[in-house]
């Protein structure tokens, strides 16, 4: 392929061609009409316009045919949209002469090599293209400079960008981050552009942050581990450990994009160019308020929000969950906490310890030792009679009872003789008060 942007002479015109004599166009040398060979930059204006190609008077023998997949780097674009009748236009030789007589041209590749040495001294010189968005594709935009240079989604804007349509037709301005000519590949970004103006506006950010700082911010992004705030300049990150004083399995539970929220600096690293912030922070804790206001023995209300192997955890407020040991649920002793108490179950629970510094919260079901003792003590003393007071029951010996057990049976029992005595000789003992002693008085 011939690099003709070295050559002036390898563009060629119709007047190379043809001359005007007494008012009709002839050529100038029959010679020169195969002076130019594939790979030449040829010149010509647009005399047709088809629905699969154009034809184009470059002033050979015959036109010159553009297809429609070589006029232009825009995909599914109709020929009508990019040419009209009697436009001036630049194509490569593709074929000379292919087996119909026809010459082929390419619109779109003479394009490309004018572009490629524009682009490659953009790229060396540190130099910025800019061209219209014609094509969202995965993962980013195709940009025509002149060829097709690829941005990718992450280096569209300093943020990230969700909806990569909004930005087709525009036209942007990017740096070229990559260039391989073997594969014709361009890569694009614009985030570099916006980063390099910003630059002092993030240099003046950073130098002013003092950790302790509590700021103002947009959030701008959310991913899996925290949320990404924008800082007029610069983005910061909130991990999702400092989003809340709750436990947090996605930063969506707590924030949404484009919320303002106030946040405090935790840590800055100027030479790396990163922020650390916390939400929480900003927050009252609400165990810091658990434990300024209870006390070891108080009685606390709260719901079962989760039951485990070893216990089960009660919510005292929002924020705050105390744990019931499963030795704690109960005075009798319990296999599995579902035997006590359920999920969402509301109960009175006696806080046994609280233990601030690991932000634990001990809790108990089972009443104080005192109480323990003293319902013990009344079922000694008050549950059971006084002996004098229980009823008065006549003795009964073990062979009148079975005795009458047999009749109910059916059958009368027969008499056993065992050690000498027969049943019913305690019979008589019935009359016998066991009751008091010898002076009278209860035992």
């Amino acid at each position: 392929m011939t690099d003709t942007t070295k050559n002036a002479t390898q563009a060629l015109t119709m007047k190379d061609f043809f001359k005007e004599e007494n008012g009709e166009i002839v050529p100038i040398n029959e010679s020169v009409l195969i002076d130019f060979k594939d790979g030449d930059i040829v010149q010509g204006n647009v005399v047709r316009i088809d629905k699969d190609e154009v034809l184009v008077d470059i002033g050979y023998k015959s036109e010159g045919l553009i297809p429609v997949n070589e006029l232009s780097i825009r995909k599914g674009a109709a020929p009508q949209e990019i040419v009209e009748l009697g436009q001036h236009i630049e194509a490569l030789v593709l074929q000379k002469e292919d087996a119909d007589g026809r010459l082929i041209l390419s619109a779109k590749r003479a394009a490309f090599e004018k572009a490629w040495n524009r682009i490659e001294e953009a790229y060396t010189e540190q130099r910025t293209v800019e061209g219209p968005v014609i094509e969202v594709v995965k993962g980013g935009l195709i940009l025509d400079i002149g060829l097709r240079g690829f941005l990718p989604a992450s280096l569209v804007d300093i943020r990230r960008v969700r909806n990569l349509d909004s930005y087709l037709g525009q036209r942007l301005e990017c740096k070229v981050i990559e260039l391989n000519r073997s594969r014709n590949n361009v890569v694009l970004s614009r985030r570099a552009v916006l980063e390099e103006e910003r630059r002092d506006e993030r240099h003046r950010i950073l130098t002013g942050l003092q950790e302790g700082d509590v700021i103002t911010g947009t959030i701008s992004n959310l991913v899996d581990f925290g949320a990404f705030v924008d800082l007029d300049g610069i983005d910061g990150l909130i991990h999702i450990s400092e989003l809340s004083w709750n436990h947090v399995d996605h930063p969506s539970e707590v924030v949404e994009v484009g919320e303002e929220v106030e946040v405090k600096v935790l840590e800055v690293d100027r030479e790396r160019e990163r922020i650390s912030l916390g939400l929480k922070q900003t927050r009252k804790d609400p165990w810091q308020e658990i434990v300024e206001s209870v006390n070891i023995g108080e009685t606390i209300h709260g719901r079962v929000t989760k039951l485990v192997s070893f216990g089960a955890f009660l919510e005292v407020a929002e924020g705050v969950e105390g744990l019931i040991h499963i030795s704690e649920l109960a005075d009798h002793h319990v296999e599995t906490p579902d035997e006590i108490v359920r999920s969402g179950d509301e109960v009175d629970a006696r806080i046994i310890d609280v233990d601030g510094k690991r932000r634990r919260l001990s809790l108990s079901l089972r009443p104080k030792k005192a109480e323990r003792d003293d319902r013990s003590d009344r079922e000694d003393r008050g549950d059971r009679p006084r002996r004098e007071d229980r009823p008065r029951r006549d003795y009964e010996p073990r062979a009148s009872r079975d005795r009458d057990r047999d009749r109910e049976r059916g059958g009368d029992r027969q008499d056993r003789h065992g050690d000498g005595l027969q049943t019913g000789a305690f019979d008589k003992l019935r009359d016998l008060d066991l009751g008091t002693d010898r002076r009278g008085s209860p035992e």
